[in-house]
C-alpha cells in the first residue's frame, strides 16, 4: 500500500461526484502530494484518467478490486 496523504472515499456515488469530490480534495493538498480515493462508480476510471490527464496530475497506482476502484493520485 502506498503512502498518501489525503482519503477521498466516494463510494456509492455515481458520476459526476467522484470526480468533483476528487477535484475538492486536491484543493485542500499541496503540490506533490498524494490523494487515494475510492469509487465504485463503473464510470470513474474514465472520469477520472482523462482529468488527470488533461491538468497534469499522475496516477501512480489504479486497482480494481470487486466493484470497487482505488486511485493514488500524485498532485502536479
Amino acid at each position: 500500500m502506498l503512502k498518501f496523504d489525503l482519503e477521498v472515499d466516494a463510494s456509492g456515488l455515481n458520476c459526476p461526484l467522484p470526480l468533483l469530490r476528487l477535484k475538492k480534495g486536491l484543493m485542500e493538498i499541496e503540490q506533490g502530494d498524494i490523494v487515494k480515493i475510492i469509487a465504485t462508480d463503473p464510470a470513474a476510471y474514465l472520469d477520472i484518467g482523462v482529468f488527470a490527464d488533461q491538468v497534469g496530475h499522475k496516477i501512480i497506482e489504479f486497482i480494481k478490486d470487486d466493484g470497487r476502484q482505488v486511485f493514488y493520485i500524485k498532485k502536479k
